[in-house]
Protein backbone atom coordinates (compact mmCIF):
# COMPACT_ATOMS: atom_id res chain seq x y z
CA UNK A 1 0.00 0.00 0.00
CA UNK A 2 3.05 2.16 0.15
CA UNK A 3 2.77 2.84 -3.05
CA UNK A 4 -0.70 3.84 -3.56
CA UNK A 5 -1.70 7.43 -5.18
CA UNK A 6 -1.93 9.64 -2.17
CA UNK A 7 -5.09 11.34 -4.60
CA UNK A 8 -6.88 8.10 -3.81
CA UNK A 9 -6.96 8.01 0.33
CA UNK A 10 -7.22 11.76 0.15
CA UNK A 11 -10.84 10.61 -2.25
CA UNK A 12 -11.62 8.20 0.00
CA UNK A 13 -10.90 10.16 3.31
CA UNK A 14 -13.17 13.02 2.35
CA UNK A 15 -16.19 10.36 0.71
CA UNK A 16 -16.24 9.15 4.22
CA UNK A 17 -16.86 12.81 6.04
CA UNK A 18 -19.30 13.37 3.47
CA UNK A 19 -21.35 10.15 4.23
CA UNK A 20 -20.68 11.30 8.67
CA UNK A 21 -21.88 14.81 7.34
CA UNK A 22 -24.75 14.14 5.91
CA UNK A 23 -25.74 11.74 8.33
CA UNK A 24 -25.00 13.79 11.28
CA UNK A 25 -27.70 16.40 9.16
CA UNK A 26 -30.17 13.15 9.14
CA UNK A 27 -29.65 13.22 12.70
CA UNK A 28 -30.80 17.14 13.56
CA UNK A 29 -27.25 17.88 14.40
CA UNK A 30 -27.37 15.32 16.81
CA UNK A 31 -23.69 16.08 19.44
CA UNK A 32 -23.82 12.56 20.71
CA UNK A 33 -24.30 11.32 16.88
CA UNK A 34 -21.28 13.33 15.83
CA UNK A 35 -19.44 12.34 18.84
CA UNK A 36 -19.80 8.95 18.23
CA UNK A 37 -19.04 8.74 14.48
CA UNK A 38 -16.00 10.93 15.00
CA UNK A 39 -14.65 8.62 17.72
CA UNK A 40 -15.04 5.64 16.20
CA UNK A 41 -13.27 6.95 12.99
CA UNK A 42 -10.47 8.03 15.30
CA UNK A 43 -9.99 5.25 17.11
CA UNK A 44 -10.49 2.55 13.70
CA UNK A 45 -7.58 5.44 12.18
CA UNK A 46 -5.26 4.53 15.15
CA UNK A 47 -6.07 0.86 14.54
CA UNK A 48 -5.34 0.58 11.38
CA UNK A 49 -2.52 2.98 11.37
CA UNK A 50 -0.71 0.47 14.23
CA UNK A 51 -0.83 -2.46 11.24
CA UNK A 52 -3.43 -4.43 13.91
CA UNK A 53 -5.72 -5.82 10.97
CA UNK A 54 -3.04 -6.73 8.67
CA UNK A 55 -2.13 -9.78 11.16
CA UNK A 56 -4.51 -11.97 9.06
CA UNK A 57 -4.10 -15.56 10.66
CA UNK A 58 -5.73 -15.34 13.70
CA UNK A 59 -8.63 -17.03 15.34
CA UNK A 60 -10.79 -15.30 14.99
CA UNK A 61 -10.13 -13.22 12.31
CA UNK A 62 -9.04 -9.40 13.51
CA UNK A 63 -11.29 -8.78 10.53
CA UNK A 64 -14.03 -8.95 12.56
CA UNK A 65 -13.33 -5.88 14.73
CA UNK A 66 -14.10 -3.79 11.90
CA UNK A 67 -17.43 -5.14 11.44
CA UNK A 68 -19.01 -6.37 14.54
CA UNK A 69 -19.05 -3.51 16.86
CA UNK A 70 -21.72 -0.98 14.27
CA UNK A 71 -23.34 -4.21 13.76
CA UNK A 72 -23.90 -4.90 17.77
CA UNK A 73 -24.66 -0.79 17.48
CA UNK A 74 -27.26 -1.17 14.73
CA UNK A 75 -28.95 -3.93 16.60
CA UNK A 76 -29.12 -2.52 19.44
CA UNK A 77 -30.83 0.79 17.97
CA UNK A 78 -33.57 -1.47 16.74
CA UNK A 79 -34.05 -3.65 19.76
CA UNK A 80 -34.34 -0.79 22.72
CA UNK A 81 -37.17 1.28 22.83
CA UNK A 82 -34.75 4.92 22.38
CA UNK A 83 -32.73 3.28 19.90
CA UNK A 84 -36.03 3.27 17.66
CA UNK A 85 -36.69 6.39 19.16
CA UNK A 86 -33.77 7.39 17.30
CA UNK A 87 -34.20 6.08 14.31
CA UNK A 88 -37.67 7.52 14.00
CA UNK A 89 -36.33 10.90 14.39
CA UNK A 90 -33.75 10.85 11.43
CA UNK A 91 -34.48 12.66 8.39
CA UNK A 92 -35.52 10.17 5.41
CA UNK A 93 -34.51 12.56 2.84
CA UNK A 94 -31.22 12.99 3.91
CA UNK A 95 -30.59 9.21 4.85
CA UNK A 96 -31.55 8.76 0.81
CA UNK A 97 -29.36 11.83 -0.69
CA UNK A 98 -26.92 9.77 1.43
CA UNK A 99 -26.37 7.19 -0.78
CA UNK A 100 -24.63 8.99 -3.50
CA UNK A 101 -21.29 8.96 -1.53
CA UNK A 102 -20.93 5.13 -2.97
CA UNK A 103 -20.53 6.42 -6.74
CA UNK A 104 -17.53 7.91 -5.15
CA UNK A 105 -16.30 4.31 -3.07
CA UNK A 106 -16.88 2.61 -6.33
CA UNK A 107 -14.75 4.79 -8.30
CA UNK A 108 -12.06 4.07 -5.24
CA UNK A 109 -12.48 0.47 -5.31
CA UNK A 110 -11.97 0.48 -9.22
CA UNK A 111 -8.63 2.30 -8.47
CA UNK A 112 -7.62 0.31 -5.71
CA UNK A 113 -8.31 -2.40 -7.95
CA UNK A 114 -5.97 -0.71 -10.57
CA UNK A 115 -3.20 -0.42 -7.81
CA UNK A 116 -3.40 -4.12 -7.11
CA UNK A 117 -5.36 -3.57 -3.32
CA UNK A 118 -8.79 -5.70 -4.14
CA UNK A 119 -9.79 -7.80 -6.80
CA UNK A 120 -11.40 -7.30 -9.58
CA UNK A 121 -14.78 -9.08 -8.24
CA UNK A 122 -15.11 -5.70 -6.43
CA UNK A 123 -15.48 -2.95 -8.80
CA UNK A 124 -18.32 -2.27 -11.34
CA UNK A 125 -16.01 -4.45 -14.08
CA UNK A 126 -16.87 -7.03 -11.96
CA UNK A 127 -19.20 -8.67 -9.03
CA UNK A 128 -20.08 -5.12 -7.83
CA UNK A 129 -23.53 -3.10 -8.79
CA UNK A 130 -23.29 -1.14 -5.71
CA UNK A 131 -22.92 2.07 -8.27
CA UNK A 132 -26.38 1.78 -9.22
CA UNK A 133 -27.64 2.80 -5.88
CA UNK A 134 -25.27 5.75 -5.77
CA UNK A 135 -26.22 7.06 -9.30
CA UNK A 136 -30.19 6.36 -8.40
CA UNK A 137 -30.19 8.20 -5.06
CA UNK A 138 -30.50 11.52 -6.77
CA UNK A 139 -33.38 10.53 -8.28
CA UNK A 140 -35.61 9.12 -4.97
CA UNK A 141 -34.33 11.99 -3.03
CA UNK A 142 -35.40 14.58 -5.87
CA UNK A 143 -38.49 12.70 -7.04
CA UNK A 144 -39.65 10.89 -3.45
CA UNK A 145 -38.67 14.12 -1.03
CA UNK A 146 -38.41 17.31 -2.64
CA UNK A 147 -41.02 16.88 -5.36
CA UNK A 148 -42.70 14.42 -3.81
CA UNK A 149 -44.51 12.18 -7.00
CA UNK A 150 -42.88 8.99 -6.23
CA UNK A 151 -45.43 6.61 -4.13
CA UNK A 152 -44.01 4.92 -0.63
CA UNK A 153 -44.35 1.89 -2.74
CA UNK A 154 -41.21 3.15 -5.25
CA UNK A 155 -39.02 4.19 -2.62
CA UNK A 156 -39.42 1.11 -0.68
CA UNK A 157 -38.63 -1.09 -3.26
CA UNK A 158 -35.29 0.84 -4.50
CA UNK A 159 -34.43 0.29 -0.44
CA UNK A 160 -34.62 -3.14 -0.95
CA UNK A 161 -33.11 -3.26 -4.02
CA UNK A 162 -29.77 -1.37 -3.23
CA UNK A 163 -30.26 -3.44 0.37
CA UNK A 164 -29.48 -6.48 -1.53
CA UNK A 165 -27.02 -4.87 -3.83
CA UNK A 166 -25.09 -3.45 -0.56
CA UNK A 167 -25.09 -7.41 0.92
CA UNK A 168 -23.45 -8.70 -2.45
CA UNK A 169 -20.32 -6.91 -2.17
CA UNK A 170 -20.26 -6.97 1.19
CA UNK A 171 -20.43 -10.77 1.20
CA UNK A 172 -17.72 -10.41 -1.76
CA UNK A 173 -15.44 -8.24 0.37
CA UNK A 174 -15.33 -10.29 3.28
CA UNK A 175 -14.75 -13.56 1.38
CA UNK A 176 -12.07 -12.26 -0.22
CA UNK A 177 -10.21 -10.65 2.34
CA UNK A 178 -6.85 -12.59 3.26
CA UNK A 179 -8.76 -14.36 6.19
CA UNK A 180 -8.70 -17.84 7.18
CA UNK A 181 -12.26 -18.22 5.36
CA UNK A 182 -11.32 -16.50 2.46
CA UNK A 183 -13.35 -18.26 -1.07
CA UNK A 184 -12.57 -15.91 -3.52
CA UNK A 185 -9.69 -14.07 -5.50
CA UNK A 186 -6.58 -15.91 -4.12
CA UNK A 187 -4.09 -14.30 -6.59
CA UNK A 188 -5.41 -10.28 -5.76
CA UNK A 189 -6.97 -11.04 -1.95
CA UNK A 190 -8.75 -7.43 -0.60
CA UNK A 191 -6.26 -5.86 1.33
CA UNK A 192 -7.15 -2.59 1.24
CA UNK A 193 -9.95 -2.81 4.09
CA UNK A 194 -6.38 -4.01 6.15
CA UNK A 195 -5.10 -0.49 6.07
CA UNK A 196 -6.17 2.98 6.47
CA UNK A 197 -8.34 5.03 5.71
CA UNK A 198 -9.76 2.17 3.53
CA UNK A 199 -10.71 -0.03 6.87
CA UNK A 200 -13.08 3.08 7.43
CA UNK A 201 -15.25 1.14 4.46
CA UNK A 202 -16.22 -1.89 6.78
CA UNK A 203 -16.31 0.05 9.98
CA UNK A 204 -18.10 3.32 9.13
CA UNK A 205 -19.36 3.93 5.48
CA UNK A 206 -21.02 0.08 4.90
CA UNK A 207 -22.62 0.54 8.60
CA UNK A 208 -23.71 3.94 7.83
CA UNK A 209 -25.16 3.11 4.40
CA UNK A 210 -26.55 0.02 6.07
CA UNK A 211 -28.75 1.48 8.94
CA UNK A 212 -29.50 4.46 6.12
CA UNK A 213 -31.34 1.51 4.03
CA UNK A 214 -32.90 0.08 7.46
CA UNK A 215 -34.07 3.28 9.05
CA UNK A 216 -35.71 4.62 5.99
CA UNK A 217 -37.44 0.83 5.36
CA UNK A 218 -38.76 1.41 8.74
CA UNK A 219 -39.85 4.32 8.54
CA UNK A 220 -41.97 3.53 5.29
CA UNK A 221 -43.08 0.34 6.52
CA UNK A 222 -44.53 2.13 9.70
CA UNK A 223 -46.28 5.06 7.31
CA UNK A 224 -48.67 2.45 6.27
Amino acid sequence: MENLPAQISIIFGLTTFLAVGLFYRSANYSKTTILILLTWLAVQAIIGVSGFYTVTDTIPPRFLLLILPPFIFITGLFITTKGRQYLDSLDAKYLTILHTVRISVEITLYWLFVNKSVPELMTFEGRNYDILSGLTAPIIYYFGYIKKKMSRKYILIWNFICLILLFNIVVNAMLSAPIPFQQFAFDQPNIAVLYFPFNWLPSCLVPLVLLSHLATIRRLLKQR
